[in-house]
């Protein structure tokens, strides 16, 4: 992940917490949700509320017209009568329809709405995560997380602010309407539908229990793949890439396991729960003849049977709906618990506003991990804004290392200041807010290309893909900015996932900027425009930028060559003199043979 990029200077943060008036809006409560929308879901309450009850008229003319018809055999009525049924019929349910698509226009919105929102929330979390603190969640489920689990989220909320009128306001209606034909028969008939509702409540923990596992399952499989594509080659030198492909054949038949089981409950019950319901109309039948014939609790005619039963099969299909509802949300309840942990309100101690540009001072810095040598020691440099300092020497020198030490996920020796402050020293959330990384693997979410680069944040992407020349690309592609790239970028070439992270981390600019190795899959001629760019974009940052390939470090104005037990800084030219290594690395690159890391 690119952690270290909290808040940004040229684009309003997400908040967490929102005031409105006397409440706040609660991230982590579903309700502060609906609080948020509420001029949506009014527009969602009054076209509801027409829509449904409009949906009486069905049943009304429905009997109308079957009366009229044993009206019209027996000569007692004429086609002019029916036709002028039907002519009001097809005004009423085309006003009725038209309600109908109003409500679900507003609910579509509120969803959403709702997405963004959580999203919004969830990467501004993640955000201000330590790369250690993901690693140890697992980057695979939090990418699941990230995208899968927000999806169901407010997919649920959708169906159930759906079914609260097409469901809810519905079955009060036609239960009204079946009370004023004959309570009796209606309070025999609504006997049938409970049993469907207390049936899917029964269910509740076997539909969350197997829609939890397949969750999990699928975190697993996102995380195995992920470790089988990045390491492929080191498993198949070293002669295990027979073992890796038998254990991801096992995560593979897990996952395919529980999404079967998950599946399977969620959808063999509705229709359980719909005959459940329809047993009701035996009840109709017979006692609905009885009251035809004059001989049971009610006088009815034809068109008084015809509107009782299709009301109550109306009623019936709305009951079965309405278990389903209860199955969904349990499952949204699922992809919530995950979550939850992400979605905690923020307040104003953890977070920090992006720092002002500062100098920075470097001082006997040496690092080592925990009971091993020192990866490097003794490194002084000063820099200032608007500079970009190369890192660069052989393999396994420290480099990487160097740029991680500026995060603090171990304890350095000596001293890094900012601006005078030393950073061991500052809170986490103002070292997110002076700190920004990339990595040299980029690692990108299973989102669109917009909401990869932005995080969460309004804006417009496209200066971004610009700088790092990839506008072009993303053009020529089927859905544009909003192109999903897949779990780490892997509907991308290396070098698009690598300039897209590169364009989240721009867009996310902070007073210092560490690039690992950014320009590693890019072509010689795009790597000098992306340069170019980032010199006048990262104009009021101090850049460390981390490389083997040493194609612009004649244009910068600082070197740190690092190599076991020697660290040297110093200018292009004094390193072309005084660092033979550093000279032939130089030269073998300029005649067309790039050392390869």
């Amino acid at each position: 992940m690119v952690i270290i990029m909290k808040n940004k200077s040229n684009h309003s943060s997400a908040k967490p917490i929102i005031s409105g008036g006397k409440r706040s809006f609660r991230p982590d409560r579903i309700m502060g949700y609906f609080r948020a929308e509420w001029r949506v879901l009014l527009a969602v309450t009054i076209s509801g509320l027409i829509y449904n009850f409009g949906l009486l008229a069905g049943p009304w003319f429905e009997g109308q017209l079957a009366g009229c018809l044993v009206n019209i055999l027996s000569g007692q009525s004429s086609f002019q009568a029916m036709l002028q049924l039907v002519v009001w019929y097809v005004a009423i349910i085309s006003i009725v329809q038209g309600a109908r698509y109003v409500k679900r226009f507003y609910v579509r919105r509120f969803a959403n709405n709702v997405n963004r929102s959580m999203k919004k929330v969830l990467y501004h979390n993640l955000l201000g995560k330590s790369k250690a603190e993901l690693e140890q969640e697992g980057i695979g489920n939090v990418m699941t997380k990230a995208i899968s689990d927000v999806d169901d989220c407010a997919e649920g909320m959708r169906k159930f602010t759906t079914e609260i009128f097409d469901t809810g306001v519905a079955l009060v209606c036609y239960c009204g309407m079946l009370l004023y034909y004959d309570w009796r028969l209606t309070l025999l008939s609504l006997l049938f539908p409970p049993i469907s509702y207390l049936l899917a409540e029964k269910m509740k923990h076997l539909v969350q229990r197997t829609g939890g596992e397949y969750k999990n399952q699928a975190g697993k499989l996102s995380a195995a793949t992920l470790d089988r594509v990045s390491n492929a080659i080191t498993y198949r030198i070293f002669g295990c890439e027979s073992q890796r492909k038998e254990d991801y054949e096992r995560c593979l038949s897990a996952y395919e396991k529980s999404a079967v089981t998950a599946n399977i409950w969620i959808a063999a019950l509705p229709p359980l729960y719909h005959v459940i319901s329809m047993v009701s109309v035996l009840f109709i039948l017979y006692f609905g003849s009885r009251n035809v014939l004059g001989q049971g609790w009610s006088v009815w005619d034809i068109a008084a049977f015809t509107t009782f039963l299709s009301c109550y099969t109306k009623l019936s299909t709305k009951s079965s709906k309405a278990a389903k509802l209860f199955n969904s949300v349990q499952k949204a309840q699922v992809s919530w618990k995950r979550i939850k942990p992400f979605m905690a309100q923020t307040d104003g101690a953890e977070t920090a506003p992006v720092t002002a540009a500062d100098t920075l001072s470097v001082r006997h810095l040496s690092f080592s991990y925990p009971a091993a040598q020192p990866v490097f020691q003794n490194l002084s440099f000063d820099a200032a804004p608007g500079q970009i300092i190369g890192i660069t020497g052989p393999v396994a020198c420290g480099k990487s290392t160097l740029g991680k030490t500026f995060l603090l996920e171990y304890p350095y020796s000596g001293s890094i200041q900012f601006g005078q402050r030393e950073l061991a020293d500052l809170s986490a959330a103002v070292r997110h807010s002076i700190v920004g990384y990339l990595g040299h693997d980029p690692e990108l979410l299973n989102d669109s290309i917009q909401n990869n680069i932005l995080m969460g944040d309004d804006g417009d992407v496209a200066p971004y893909l610009r700088a790092v020349c990839l506008d072009q690309e993303v053009l020529e592609m089927s859905s544009g900015i909003d192109t999903v790239v897949g779990n780490g970028g892997v509907k991308l070439s290396g070098g698009q996932a690598q300039r897209l992270a590169l364009a989240r981390t721009i867009c996310h600019k902070k007073p210092i900027l560490i690039l690992d190795d950014p320009f590693s899959a890019l072509d010689r001629d795009t790597e000098e425009k992306v340069f170019a760019n980032l010199k006048e974009l990262a104009k009021d940052s101090i850049v460390l930028l981390i490389s083997h390939r040493l194609y612009l470090f004649p244009q910068l104005q600082q070197i740190i060559w690092m190599e076991p037990g020697k660290v040297i800084t110093g200018t292009h030219d004094m390193l072309m003199h005084q660092v033979p290594s550093y000279e032939t690395l130089y030269r073998a690159q300029e005649g067309g043979h790039a050392d390869e890391r």
